[in-house]
């Protein structure tokens, strides 16, 4: 592990799919307001432990008032860490289309939404920074449709579109987002996070249409640092979130995924943890079912080139420790962070 868990002398940024998508709208507000869920006093604890400046959430449900994330953000703040900025834009999960995307037969399942989801918003995203956000530069790509991202990966049978064209014409690219968020930090400058969640590679068919998308979805990155979507940053910046995938386990195609960490724009820090090692492999970032899928490596936080990596981990204790069971209890994922320095 590069670092250990305390407050760094330059920027600590951190990824944590926190997992607290609940069954229905305003749940997951109720569960934080009653202060008596151990899942979210567990990853409140995480958060405070580890101190990020700067924390990129996934599975967190979104709602139009921010009223969830605001009742987070003083439940932090109870723990010991204080946000003053945060950030959260409607997500694609759960956003009704009344179309067969899934090939089912049906027009309203939770697949023929945007993005997997019973109701609009359930497992979001959000940004927590100690800083200033910039939000008149945020760069939004949610709304980017899967067909027009240059070589896109669209799911066929036959040679015909899956499940249909009608489908694939309001298909977006983005199973929850593809954000761009500059963050105006003292004595650093603008530093620009580039954030998503993408789909997980399974629980489709021969089509392998969720396979493809979680491709998509990374390879994006790559065509946004080409200039071919939108405006890249020139400088450091920093690509975080839950990408669903592993570069080398578990099913998924892995050609984005290793292009990304090899891509010499950025730079791959390998975190590890104690935790992950003595369960196989350090650089794990999540504790699912064994023997399937297992453990893997899904939650990336990689730093720009030009940045000095002066630490960073995965939050995942030494097993047979109350710190670990405080990790399970949060999430199955385990909170990543870098250190940085310019």
């Amino acid at each position: 592990m590069l670092g250990a868990p305390a407050q760094a002398d330059g920027l600590r940024i951190a990824s944590y799919n926190t997992e607290f998508q609940r069954k229905g709208p305003g749940l997951l507000l109720r569960d934080i307001l009653r202060g008596e869920d151990p899942q979210i006093a567990a990853a409140a604890d995480v958060i405070a432990t580890v101190r990020p400046d700067i924390l990129a959430l996934q599975g967190f449900d979104y709602d139009l008032t921010g009223a969830a994330l605001a009742a987070f953000v003083e439940t932090l703040s109870a723990a010991g860490i204080d946000y003053a900025h945060s950030f959260a834009a409607r997500p694609n999960t759960g956003v009704a289309t009344g179309i067969d995307l899934d090939g089912d037969g049906r027009d309203d399942g939770p697949r023929d939404a945007q993005g997997f989801g019973s109701f609009s918003g359930q497992g979001g995203m959000a940004i927590l920074s100690t800083f200033e956000i910039v939000e008149a530069e945020i760069q939004d790509f949610s709304n980017l449709l899967w067909t027009d991202l240059p070589g896109a990966l669209l799911p066929e049978v036959d040679g015909a579109p899956f499940p249909s064209p009608e489908a694939q014409a309001v298909q977006r690219l983005s199973t929850t987002g593809h954000w761009v968020i500059p963050v105006d930090v003292p004595d650093l400058g603008e530093v620009t996070l580039l954030t998503f969640h993408a789909s997980p590679p399974v629980f489709d068919g021969p089509e392998d249409r969720n396979g493809r998308r979680n491709h998509d979805e990374i390879a994006f990155w790559g065509q946004f640092l080409d200039g071919r979507i939108g405006s890249p940053p020139a400088d450091h910046f920093v690509l975080l979130g839950d990408a669903n995938l592993d570069p080398k386990d578990g099913e998924g195609r892995k050609e984005a995924i290793r292009g990304l960490l090899s891509d010499p724009r950025l730079q791959d820090p390998g975190q590890t943890s104690a935790g992950a090692k003595a369960a196989g492999d350090a650089r794990d970032t999540v504790d699912w079912d064994d023997p399937d899928p297992g453990n893997l490596r899904v939650d990336y936080v990689l730093p720009s080139a030009d940045w000095t990596v002066t630490g960073g981990g995965v939050y995942w204790p030494a097993p047979n420790t109350s710190e670990a069971e405080t990790a399970a209890r949060a999430s199955r994922h385990r909170l990543v962070w870098v250190d940085l320095a310019r």
